[in-house]
């Protein structure tokens, strides 16, 4: 593959309908009545994120294991120290190259860069990888994450997510020696860990996506199925790394895992072992 992508469309959003223009009081006047209903949804968010606060808790056994940089490592050790943790769930195609992992976690993970306001508060940040420790820390040095990244035994992965699936964002609080889970959420609830998505919303075209309700002749590049997070053939992340220089080889299979069949891959590879 090449090591940039091709250029963007850009006729789709040069070439796109405008909005109509009109003088500076008339927009001030339009833009104050939608600054109403901003101020409203930023109240409701602070409302929604009080009661958060006061759910009630889990408890969640302290000692299942998860795979570090130092080998086997209990829950209540990925504090660090700290009394919260928020940790994303991160899927994983096993055995696939970089180009061809979770493209929507990638979108997530990608954004967290800064870490020392939530070690302010006492919360450590971490990605939980259901895939082999070997080839999610190479991934995670590929793309310069500075969070830990912890692989996940699928028996821990059912004990950790009760029935969930992975792609999950969620919070715990360390008591002691005992550890619960205090909120969880995924799909759309992830978003929060994008500010891109947050800035696109304020520009005129939005995120290009078809979903969205939009002007007649908006651009609508990309639908909600992954797509809108990849670029020629990759997660839209990786090639700023790539250009960098960065090496994407993941190496081989570890002994003993079987390389991912979901219905994104075909081919030999798919079913191959070590």
């Amino acid at each position: 593959m090449a090591n940039r992508p091709s250029e963007p469309d850009v006729s789709a959003t040069r070439d796109a309908a405008r909005p109509p223009v009109a003088d500076r009081a008339a927009f001030q006047a339009e833009l104050d009545r939608i600054r109403v209903r901003e101020k409203a949804h930023t109240h409701e968010g602070d409302a929604i994120a009080a009661a958060r606060r006061r759910l009630p808790m889990v408890e969640v056994d302290p000692r299942i294991p998860l795979i570090g940089a130092d080998g086997s490592v209990p829950l209540i050790e990925v504090f660090d120290g700290r009394s919260q943790l928020v940790a994303y769930y991160h899927m994983w195609h096993t055995g696939r190259p970089a180009a061809e992992q979770c493209e929507g976690c990638n979108f997530n993970v990608s954004h967290v860069t800064e870490l020392g306001y939530l070690h302010s508060r006492d919360v450590t940040y971490a990605v939980f990888c259901e895939g082999p420790y070997e080839e999610a820390s190479r991934y995670r040095d590929f793309m310069g994450y500075p969070a830990p990244w912890y692989s996940v035994p699928q028996d821990s992965v059912d004990r950790l997510l009760a029935d969930r699936h992975l792609g999950v964002l969620a919070c715990y609080l360390r008591d002691g020696d005992q550890v619960f889970e205090t909120y969880w959420t995924t799909g759309r609830g992830d978003e929060v860990m994008a500010p891109s998505y947050a800035l696109l919303d304020r520009t005129v075209y939005g995120r290009q996506e078809s979903w969205e309700d939009s002007p007649k002749g908006w651009p609508r590049r990309w639908d909600a199925g992954g797509g809108q997070f990849r670029q020629d053939g990759r997660p839209t992340a990786q090639w700023s790394r790539i250009r960098a220089g960065r090496d994407d080889d993941l190496g081989p299979m570890p002994a003993g895992w079987t390389a991912c069949t979901c219905s994104l891959h075909t081919g030999p590879s798919a079913t191959a072992t070590n």
